[in-house]
């Protein structure tokens, strides 16, 4: 069970309120903020995930120079609590509300399990972000959320789920899925990483964007096409005759739905290739997100708070009934209160 914020008073690993953000950073958008501001348009999520090593904060420090350079009034949030140092000033960084390292000693904890109940802790004050965000909404365009390397730990957890869902409900949101491009060589583990993207997608039920990082080492062009060109993939599997080629070749045929309606990028981090592409995408996604998933986003939060509401009615039904059974009378002895 996840520790609450009562379990985590009075240790050097306590969820203290966020900083609602870095004194560099609060300049620059000062500065910047009343050009971006928009009245009635909410700012972008986005909600950067990827495998280790695929890149992914090098992306997020490209990010947050492109926003800083055009002036585009941004927000940044990291979720990373154990990274040791991060090329960019984030607006609210986990690391100063939950020191990872005492939560690892507090609960006796590895360094998985300790980033779990770093989340853990940090989603029970996530009402506070969300209030820093709201207050803000109408000056900034755009919300970029660093998650931590470990995919696994934030996309199957219940705190990255909490964390998702909360920004969902209140904001468009897009899920950035940055992929390794140069690991993608190989048509047997690029199927592995749309697999894993395919899961991804459809338990978060959002927008989704792959961005194929590294193109300044090797073009993404070989994997797009893979993606909208079954006989190309089949082509590139007749070299390789083990199991997994078959397994691979079983498993394109499924995920050619899934590739009709998903949306990828090639970028470069390092050099900034592609970052204008890369911005489009999230404004297409983000409409999408006002078309589809929306509606569905609130259905679905309506359908909960009408169980929830039957739920207490019938609780408050019981109890009556209780009462009336009772009519007032002590049910309980002494030994058994």
């Amino acid at each position: 069970a996840s520790p609450g914020p009562e379990a985590n008073a009075g240790s050097s690993s306590s969820a203290a309120p966020p900083p609602e953000r870095s004194e560099g950073v609060e300049a620059k958008e000062e500065k910047s903020g009343g050009e971006g501001a928009k009245e009635g348009k909410k700012p972008i999520c986005c909600i950067v995930i990827g495998m280790a090593g695929s890149g992914k904060t090098t992306l997020m420090q490209r990010i947050n120079s492109m926003v800083h350079e055009d002036k585009i009034p941004s927000y940044v949030i990291n979720l990373d609590p154990a990274v040791s140092k991060i090329p960019y000033s984030p607006n609210i960084d986990i690391r100063e509300t939950v020191k990872y390292k005492e939560v690892m000693k507090q609960y006796n904890l590895g360094p998985n399990g300790g980033i779990m109940t770093s989340l853990n802790l940090f989603a029970t004050r996530f009402g506070q972000v969300m209030g820093f965000l709201e207050k803000r909404e109408k000056e900034i365009d755009y919300c970029f959320v660093d998650t931590p390397g470990q995919i696994e730990v934030f996309t199957w957890s219940a705190s990255g789920q909490i964390i998702t869902d909360t920004l969902a409900t209140s904001f468009p949101t897009v899920l950035v899925y940055v992929v390794d491009t140069p690991r993608t060589a190989n048509p047997v583990t690029f199927m592995s990483n749309m697999t894993y993207a395919c899961s991804i997608m459809y338990k978060s039920q959002l927008p989704f964007l792959i961005v194929f990082n590294k193109a300044d080492v090797l073009s993404p062009h070989t994997a797009q096409q893979w993606m909208k060109d079954f006989d190309a993939f089949e082509r590139a599997l007749q070299e390789d005759s083990s199991y997994m080629s078959s397994f691979t070749r079983s498993m394109s045929l499924v995920l050619d739905e899934f590739y009709q309606n998903i949306r990828s990028v090639g970028v470069s981090a390092a050099t900034g290739l592609g970052m204008k592409e890369f911005f489009s995408a999230v404004k297409e996604c983000a409409a999408e997100y006002e078309t589809e998933y929306k509606p569905m986003i609130e259905k679905r939060k309506k359908l909960n708070q009408e169980k929830k509401a039957a739920e207490e009615k019938a609780m408050i039904e019981k109890i009556k009934r209780d009462m009336k059974i009772s009519k007032g009378r002590k049910v309980l002895n002494e030994d058994e209160q």
